[in-house]
Parts: structure tokens; C-alpha cells; sequence
């Protein structure tokens, strides 16, 4: 199989995109929404047409707001993400975005939250993301703990772990690219989807793995030599068309979402784009190539 030959390329491949994505972490910055970093959040309607972003943006930009995101939702709201705003501030915010009664303005909802329950959220968002991981491995390792030859069943664990490393790392750092040029931030949703890409890369990697066990116990039942090399690869072509089929059929749904759905979903729907594609790789040209490796690296130390 050309997915184990060239394995080399590939994992070139994933360490210019992990190399990439850190890079532009560092040198972006992550860019927190309120949820994160404390804030205000108001939403607001339209009873007509509502003004375009443009004429919202500059009479906003009179009132010293400091930084803010606006976002248009649906087909008459706007939501307004900025620093916390106070009784007073909220209320100009309204009445300049009525245009000085030209619109008619009904405010939806209004929320804020203090810096000091933003940083207890992001801190539980990360260590909601390092629980997964951590049970992600000790599930697989359980899961494959009869394997032990000629690849130990934790291994199969460490390959999992680098495989989500990876899917988590470059949705990240292409996310932050996003923003950085289409606008955005990160928050609960983010945090959501990179758990949902979690999800879905470690049932296609245990899809991979469950075939290789598989057929390592067919080889032993009919005495079968086959080198692990081999059968990793026969292991990968047998599964690869349904994991290009399923991730494919996902993609579709995501892309359909992402052009046609609203603006509140939209940068969801991003991260979980880039999330199958980064899952599909990793579980076909990552985590199964590394257990080749592994089993390699094992044979020249004994």
C-alpha cells in the first residue's frame, strides 16, 4: 500500500502543518471572545430593513468602545460582542443603532460575563479537551490490550494520541488564519467543535486499528507469515474507500451548512471542515503509518 511505502512523505506532510499552526499561534495570538475573557454580548432586531454594517460600524465607532465584533444574524439582527458595558453604555449603544429613531431597535437579549468567569471557562474548556484525550488513549489501549505482538497495545494508544495532537493543532492554527483575515474569535463553539472533531478522528483511527487486529489474527489462525508492515497496509487499503466515503459525505453536509447556513453558525461550521479533512488524514496517512514505525523502532532495540 503507497499510504505505508511512502509514510516518510506524509509524515513530512503533518509536521509542516503542526509546524505551521504553532507558528501562527505564537505569532497571532489566539483572539478570546467574551466567553473567555469577559465581555458584553447584545443582540438586536430590526422591525424593516436593517442598516447595512458599514453605517451600524461607524456610529458605533463614536462611542469609544474599544475593540468589538459585530455580526450580523439571520436576516434582521446584529449581534454586538465588546468590552463590559455598563446600564448606560448599553443604552447609547441602542439608541445609535436606532439611527436616532430612524430604525425601529427591540433588543433581544444582553448578557455579560466578568474577566474573572471567563478565565475559570477557559481553563475548564482546556482541561475538558485534555480529559477526552486522555480517555480516548486509555480506551484504545484497553481496547487493544490482546495485541501485544509484534507491537506492543499501548502503542496503539501512542499513535492515537499523536493522531489527535495533530487534529487538534491544525484546526487550531488554521482557525486563527481565518480570523485573522475574515474576522471572528474563539469561543464556547470553538471549543465544541474541537471536541466533536475529536470524536469523529478517533472512530476512523479505531476503525483502522480494529482491521489490523484483525487481520493479525487471521495470520496467526492460518499460520500466515506476513510481515507487520504488510499487513498494516492491507489493513489500511481494505478500510481506506470507506473512510474517504464517509468523511466525504460529511463534508458535503459541512459545506452545505457553512455557505448556506447563518452567520452564528459559520465559523463553527469552519473548524469542523477542517477538522474531518485534518481526522481523514491523520487516521489513513498518520496513526497507521506510526504504527509501522513503532513496530520498527521496537525490532532494532531488542
Amino acid at each position: 500500500m503507497f499510504v505505508i511505502k511512502y509514510r516518510k512523505i506524509f509524515f513530512a506532510i503533518s509536521a509542516l502543518l503542526v509546524g505551521l499552526s504553532i507558528f501562527a499561534m505564537f505569532y497571532y495570538g489566539f483572539n478570546f471572545g467574551i466567553d473567555f475573557k469577559g465581555g458584553s454580548l447584545l443582540e438586536v432586531s430590526f422591525s424593516q430593513d436593517r442598516p447595512s454594517s458599514d453605517i451600524v460600524n461607524d456610529g458605533l465607532k463614536s462611542l469609544s468602545l474599544g475593540s468589538y465584533s459585530l455580526q450580523p444574524s439571520g436576516n434582521q439582527n446584529y449581534i454586538l460582542r465588546t468590552r463590559e458595558l455598563t446600564q448606560e453604555e448599553k443604552n447609547s449603544i441602542v439608541s445609535t443603532l436606532s439611527g436616532d429613531g430612524s430604525y425601529e431597535v427591540k433588543e433581544e437579549r444582553f448578557n455579560t460575563i466578568g474577566p474573572i468567569i471567563g478565565k475559570e471557562l477557559r481553563t475548564k474548556a482546556l482541561l475538558a479537551i485534555l480529559v477526552v484525550i486522555i480517555g480516548i488513549v486509555l480506551f484504545v489501549t484497553f481496547a487493544f490490550r490482546k495485541v501485544s505482538e509484534p507491537v506492543s497495545s499501548w502503542k496503539y494508544g501512542l499513535a492515537t494520541i499523536i493522531a489527535l495532537a495533530h487534529d487538534v493543532i491544525v484546526p487550531t492554527g488554521i482557525f486563527i488564519l481565518f480570523i485573522r483575515y475574515h474576522g471572528g474569535e474563539i469561543d464556547v463553539l470553538f471549543v465544541s467543535a474541537l471536541l466533536a472533531i475529536l470524536g469523529y478522528s478517533v472512530h476512523d483511527t479505531i476503525v483502522v486499528f480494529d482491521r489490523v487486529r484483525e487481520n493479525l489474527h487471521i495470520n496467526k489462525d492460518f499460520r500466515k507469515k506476513e510481515n507487520f508492515e504488510d499487513t498494516v497496509g492491507t489493513s489500511v487499503g481494505q478500510t481506506f474507500g470507506r473512510s474517504i466515503n464517509t468523511s466525504l459525505t460529511i463534508f458535503i453536509v459541512l459545506a452545505a451548512l457553512y455557505f448556506l447556513g447563518g452567520e452564528s453558525t459559520r465559523d463553527f461550521t469552519f473548524v469542523l471542515l477542517v477538522g474531518v479533512i485534518a481526522g481523514t488524514y491523520s487516521s489513513i496517512f498518520l496513526a497507521s503509518p506510526l504504527l509501522v514505525t513503532l513496530e520498527k523502532l521496537q525490532y532494532k532495540t531488542e
